[in-house]
């Protein structure tokens, strides 16, 4: 299913339609999720993870929506060390399912959380200015 051809519809009057496009509701699930507490980021990979430690965050990098009759969302986490892992996986489920439903009028029948990596704070600050420092030295 190619997620930008795929459409959710919102609701319907005599005017038409409201269709939400999938990448709208991944933003607006990463942006509730890195508002948690103990959340450092998501994690869409290495290319993201790398934009993401140059402080250029993209809200829907690591959030997968599947759209069918339910909306379904995935979210791959990255936390904060010293954080209860399953305190702040539910607080992510219930603040994207809370944050998506009351904007999209959707109904999100599952929100499934992925912790893929655990980082001390500073830790980005530090990569962001390793990888700052080597092109400067290019």
């Amino acid at each position: 299913m190619e997620m930008d051809q795929v459409y959710s519809e919102a609701g319907s009057s005599r005017l038409g339609k409201v269709e939400i496009a999938p990448e709208v509701i991944q933003i607006i699930a990463g942006l509730a999720a890195i508002q948690v507490e103990g959340v450092a980021g998501t994690s869409g990979g290495v290319v993201s993870d790398i934009t993401q430690f140059l402080g250029r965050k993209k809200p829907k990098q690591g959030i997968k929506v599947e759209l069918e009759e339910e909306v379904k969302i995935f979210v791959s986490l990255i936390l904060h060390y010293g954080y209860p892992i399953p305190d702040v996986g539910r607080e992510v489920q219930e603040q994207v399912k809370t944050a998506v439903e009351t904007m999209t009028g959707l109904s999100v029948s599952a929100v499934t959380v992925r912790v893929v990596e655990v980082r001390l704070k500073g830790e980005e600050r530090a990569a962001g200015e390793q990888e700052a420092a080597s092109q400067r030295l290019k």
